[in-house]
């Protein structure tokens, strides 16, 4: 079933998967794709880069709950659940989040192009650091990946992205997703 085009609903079915992850996550110290990174790590990158985002740019506030050090599972359920309560919000449609890198937008596009997409590709991360099931929705993996293609050097030049990972002829719409990203698709995981 293809994800939503609504800001509100993409979220709750994408944050959804992170969520069942999060939750099947035997061992928090399991390395991940990312180097350096352990699973929760990836959690912890969520946690703490967004919250900056939307309070400088938007001047909206998300609750905090425990450290990602002390319960990863309450950690994001806390962080989700106010992303999720700012989308679904009538007031957030008449807010706007200003950033020096991305101009202004509504509160919700910058929410569904910046973190949403982000817990869609750390999802895959997740997953493949702790053994779980790590396909993703075909369909916003092309959607993604068409837009990242269109602005590659920016996005490169950025440094949040590492070098693209080559993938073989007729490899899926997501191992070309994840290879553009600098994740090697057939890391061996768990």
């Amino acid at each position: 079933m293809a994800l939503s085009d609504h800001p509100a609903e993409r979220h709750l079915r994408v944050a959804g998967l992170f969520t069942d992850r999060v939750r099947g996550t035997r061992s928090w110290d399991a390395p991940s794709p990312v180097a350096g990174w352990a699973a929760r790590d990836v959690v912890r990158h969520l946690i703490e880069w967004f919250p900056g985002f939307l309070a400088s740019g938007a001047g909206i506030e998300l609750p905090h709950g425990p450290s990602v050090d002390e319960d990863p599972v309450a950690a994001w359920r806390v962080h989700c659940d106010g992303v999720q309560a700012v989308l679904d919000d009538a007031g957030t449609a008449h807010r706007e989040l200003v950033n020096p890198h991305v101009g202004s937008l509504p509160v919700e596009t910058a929410i569904d192009r910046f973190y949403t997409a982000d817990v869609f590709m750390h999802t895959w991360d997740l997953s493949r650091a702790t053994g779980q099931d790590d396909r993703l929705d075909p369909d916003f993996c092309a959607q993604l990946l068409g837009q990242m293609e269109q602005m590659e050097q920016v996005l490169r030049s950025s440094g949040q992205y590492g070098a693209r990972v080559e993938v073989p002829d007729g490899a899926s719409t997501q191992a070309k997703l994840l290879g553009f990203i600098g994740r090697d698709p057939f890391w061996p995981g768990r």
